[in-house]
């Protein structure tokens, strides 16, 4: 009891006082960001590595395949052809006609062009000429002149043939145009002036305009 008295009588001086710990300023620097919890690399250097992840793979550019080069049709040896034809003519009242015959390209189109063809083994440029007349359009026509040669290529079946064709001025005679080559599809009469700008080539219709001159 003395003990207790006495203790009580001191007010408490028995009493350990706690001491409160003063907790120590946090250094600079020493915080941890919350980009970086959880992860060994400082933020700095895990921004980029997303970015880097985010870019996309860039594709190779593709090759260009070269195309090959066309193949040029008709190279190789030219094969020469002789035919021999006729302009042939006919006076009516309103003035001069000129027969053409109408036959089916490779393409399909339709051209109006001079009766003409092949040179047959012993025959001469004229009579080879009245003779293609006659087939080609069932007409019979007699030679007054001759109206020179035209030339000219053309592509068959891969093969160059440089033709060469005798034409001739042939004053028609007789004959009947139903009686044309199966070749031809229709055989008709032009005025001159128009057969010349009918005919399907150039060189056909030189020769018409030349058959202009000479019969005035």
């Amino acid at each position: 009891m003395g003990e207790q008295g006495s203790g009580a009588g001191n007010g408490g001086s028995g009493r350990r006082r706690r001491r409160r710990r003063r907790r120590k300023p946090s250094q600079p620097g020493t915080t941890a960001s919350p980009a970086a919890a959880g992860s060994q690399e400082p933020a700095s250097k895990a921004q980029p590595q997303k970015q880097a992840q985010a870019q996309p793979r860039r594709k190779p550019a593709a090759k260009r395949r070269k195309k090959p080069a066309a193949k040029t049709p008709g190279k190789g040896p030219v094969h020469k052809e002789v035919s021999a034809g006729g302009v042939v003519y006919r006076r009516v009242d309103d003035g001069i006609e000129v027969v053409l015959a109408s036959r089916r390209t490779r393409r399909g189109e339709l051209a109006w062009g001079l009766a003409k063809g092949g040179i047959e083994e012993g025959e001469s440029h004229e009579e080879a000429a009245v003779r293609e007349v006659q087939e080609e359009t069932g007409l019979t026509a007699v030679i007054e002149a001759s109206l020179g040669e035209t030339k000219y290529f053309y592509v068959w079946e891969d093969t160059r043939i440089r033709k060469t064709v005798h034409f001739f001025l042939m004053r028609h005679t007789g004959g009947d145009p139903a009686d044309h080559d199966d070749e031809m599809e229709e055989i008709r009469w032009f005025p001159l002036e128009r057969a010349m700008k009918r005919a399907a080539y150039r060189g056909e219709r030189d020769v018409i305009a030349r058959a202009a001159e000479l019969l005035g």
